[in-house]
């Protein structure tokens, strides 16, 4: 007999109180909150309409489609001073986003190589990056910015006396001119060639993934992919009767005209940006390398792998699942530091939208609220797409 059996006393146990329950008393505890952050929400929002309602300030996104009245110097699509203020807007956004794909690029591609040089065994290399890492990123990224526009661009000679490539490339106080190409209408062969490409790169890239995980053997992938990503859009050429020329920049007057033309302001930011951002990118290159066991190394050793072989097909595999986390960091700090462009008058977002178009309508809570949200939705599509390469570089267990 169970003397503890509530049926022998007529009395059944007493039920726990909803506030000792973890999970009522959390849900309490997190609507509270909902509730006092919508209120004060709601004050804040209140607070601001009523000022500007005092102060002749009107409210609203109407400003959009006035006219703006002032040009700027670079500008991936189509504008001019009769242009709206939210053609403004998109040349700010796409301009941010030009100089942020570019450095990410350059910073991993410097900031890898470095990373592995500083764990070199050639003393003379692993030094240089040590004093490229020590040196770059103890130094204030707008100082470095302001030595690259003033100290390194600023200084070289006018068009007239430009440095130049084989009369093709020249480079002066004004920017750098390049070739640039004129696609034809058949040249959409060259585009489809280049996606099919694409697309058995991907192909083969799995095929070879479980070839390898099934027997053991590996494919020459990367001369494959180059062969395929070359190969076929030079076959479309052939085919179309090249329809793709160059046109080459010419002095003209004061300046060149035609080709493709990079202001100074965008090759001091970017060449900023990519820089010091490859300094911290490198660190943590070099310490996912060495999170990788040693064993990995000497196994592969033993198998009579070359030390190429072994960076690439070992140790990077591995190295990655240590090394993405802090690499998504420093792409989100590079987004940010973008900003910065204002201090040398590059014409990105801060600039044209939350510096000129603010002080020309006095809309200030729309536009510092349409500022900060897009570099909110910038942040968080790298962290998605970083998250989900994490995901992918992570190990499955068996």
């Amino acid at each position: 007999m169970n003397n503890s059996d509530p049926a022998l006393f007529g009395s059944a146990p007493p039920k726990p109180s909803i506030w000792n329950d973890p999970f009522y008393r959390s849900l309490f505890f997190q609507f509270s909150a909902f509730v006092v952050v919508v209120l004060l929400g709601k004050y804040l929002f209140d607070n601001t309409t009523e000022n500007m309602a005092r102060q002749g300030i009107a409210s609203g996104f109407g400003f959009m489609g006035s006219v703006s009245g002032f040009d700027v110097t670079s500008s991936l699509v189509k504008y001019s001073a009769s242009s709206t203020y939210g053609q403004a807007f998109l040349v700010g956004l796409l301009n941010t986003l030009l100089v942020s794909a570019v450095s990410i690029f350059l910073a991993t591609m410097i900031g890898f190589m470095v990373g592995i040089a500083r764990l070199s065994s050639n003393w003379l290399i692993a030094k240089m990056a040590t004093v490229y890492i020590e040196v770059l990123r103890n130094i204030p990224l707008l100082l470095q910015i302001f030595f690259w526009y003033f100290a390194v661009l600023r200084p070289l000679p006018s068009p007239r006396q430009s440095l130049d490539l084989f009369d093709m490339v020249f480079v002066n106080n004004r920017g750098l001119y390049l070739p640039a190409p004129v696609f034809d209408d058949l040249a959409i062969w060259l585009l489809i060639a280049v996606v099919v490409a694409i697309a058995l790169i991907i192909f083969l890239t799995r095929w070879a993934k479980r070839k390898q995980d099934e027997t053991g053997e590996t494919f020459p992938l990367f001369l494959t992919s180059v062969s395929l990503l070359i190969g076929l859009p030079l076959l479309a050429l052939l085919a179309t009767g090249f329809p793709v020329h160059w046109e080459m920049p010419v002095l003209q007057g004061f300046n060149f005209r035609g080709g493709l033309t990079l202001i100074p302001e965008f090759v001091a930011l970017t060449l900023a940006l990519s820089t010091y951002t490859a300094a911290f990118i490198a660190e943590v290159v070099r310490a996912g390398i060495q999170a990788v066991p040693k064993g990995q190394t000497e196994a592969a050793n033993a198998l009579g792998l070359r030390s190429g072989v072994i960076l690439r097909q070992v140790v990077i595999p591995q190295a990655m699942r240590v090394i993405v986390p802090p690499l998504t960091n420093q792409y989100l700090n590079l987004t940010k530091n973008s900003s910065l462009a204002a201090a040398i008058a590059y014409p990105d977002l801060v600039l044209i939208f939350a510096g000129t178009v603010l002080m020309q309508t006095g809309q200030a809570v729309e536009i510092i609220f349409i500022t900060m949200a897009v570099y909110l939705l910038i942040s968080l599509s790298i962290a998605l797409f970083m998250n989900w390469y994490n995901k992918r570089m992570m190990l499955v267990e068996r």
